[in-house]
């Protein structure tokens, strides 16, 4: 399996990183530069582009990352760690990857929550 996730050990040297910036995007979104050398070393094949946008909702990605290999290894990452986990489960969040490699991580806070829903019916 982890020989289908070719960026696991890019995502795995980065997730203490991520992490502490998916935590601190709770108050601001963060950033962080990737070395693109590094990210480009993992694609041998060099079939797709590296630029991606997750977007996680209770532990999934909500939109089409099918596409995007290094996408669905970094979620793969933060579903196998239990931090990761635990922090996919209780926010939200929007992840980009730039074509500068800079990684862009923002919580996002749900339009409508169930109490707000409730509270004008």
């Amino acid at each position: 399996m982890d020989q289908l996730r070719k960026y696991a050990p890019l995502w795995n040297k980065y997730r203490p990183a991520i992490l502490k910036m998916m935590l601190a995007a709770a108050s601001e979104p963060q950033q962080y530069e990737l070395s693109s050398h590094e990210v480009l070393g993992h694609d041998t094949k060099k079939k797709g582009p590296v630029g991606f946008t997750l977007q996680i909702s209770k532990r999934k990605a909500v939109n089409n990352i099918k596409n995007s290999e290094i996408a669905q290894d970094l979620l793969n990452t933060l579903q196998l760690s239990k931090r990761g986990s635990e922090l996919i489960d209780k926010n939200d969040y929007s992840i980009v990857l730039d074509k500068q490699f800079k990684l862009h991580i923002s919580q996002i806070s749900p339009q409508n929550t169930e109490s707000e829903i409730k509270t004008n019916e």
